[in-house]
């Protein structure tokens, strides 16, 4: 079975806009899993737009799931990584000042930089994984890396879907096949809704987890976040 983990970075942003602690991303992020969440994600970005570092600490102390922490591999991020050994560390290619996740590593120019961090990640006891896009030679030093898993960046699937679905999954099958039998974990994340999700999932059966928050958050206004919840979970089923 896919796992779901909610992202939450969005209640924080709701709550950051008025100050206070309204509404309470750890409640959040507690009610998340008793209605069924696999797994919490968060991303505390350097400017503390969302996420913030408080948050994170206060989190690791009532999650039960698995708490992935994603983030860009700086001394900041690898900090909070060696004091409260999430379930997964998620590196990202991001630099401080870019507004969301929008490209994945390439692990041909950042492998050095990669190896060493996934290695202190493995030391730590943490599951490794890193933000990648469809592209084999990628994939595959992403398995010299020694990385446990790889994250899909699944935006030019999501903004393709509508015009045509086949085109916008291929290269995503592809190199999933070729990940799988390398012994890779597989994630996804980034723009996969309510309409695009089942196909992603029919079409590579051997995803492990999709990190899914802006569009969880967005359909909760209308339906609620243990009725969003339920549905995006009956969507991997």
């Amino acid at each position: 079975m896919t796992k779901l983990s909610v992202n939450i970075n969005k209640v924080a942003t709701i709550r950051n806009a008025r100050g206070g602690n309204i509404p309470n991303v750890v409640q959040f992020a507690i009610d998340c899993e008793r209605f069924g969440a696999d797994g919490i994600t968060v991303h505390p970005r350097p400017d503390e737009r969302h996420i913030t570092t408080k948050d994170v600490y206060e989190l690791k102390e009532v999650v039960t799931t698995e708490f992935n922490i994603e983030g860009y591999p700086d001394e900041r991020y690898m900090k909070l990584i060696q004091d409260l050994k999430p379930a997964q560390a998620t590196l990202v290619p991001d630099p401080p000042g870019v507004l969301t996740s929008n490209a994945g590593w390439d692990t041909k120019k950042n492998f050095d930089f990669l190896k060493e961090s996934c290695d202190y990640i493995h030391s730590l006891g943490v599951r490794s994984s890193i933000f990648i896009e469809p592209t084999i030679e990628m994939i595959e030093l992403a398995k010299q890396i020694g990385v446990h898993r790889i994250e899909f960046y699944t935006g030019p699937y999501a903004e393709h879907y509508q015009s045509n679905r086949e085109d916008a999954i291929f290269e995503y099958v592809r190199a999933a096949k070729v990940a799988n039998e390398l012994g890779l974990g597989i994630n996804a994340g980034h723009d996969l809704n309510q309409e695009n999700l089942r196909y992603f999932k029919s079409e590579i059966p051997f995803l492990d987890e999709v990190s899914i928050g802006h569009a969880i958050i967005s359909d909760a206004l209308y339906l609620g976040i243990e009725n969003t919840i339920q549905r995006y979970k009956l969507l991997l089923s």
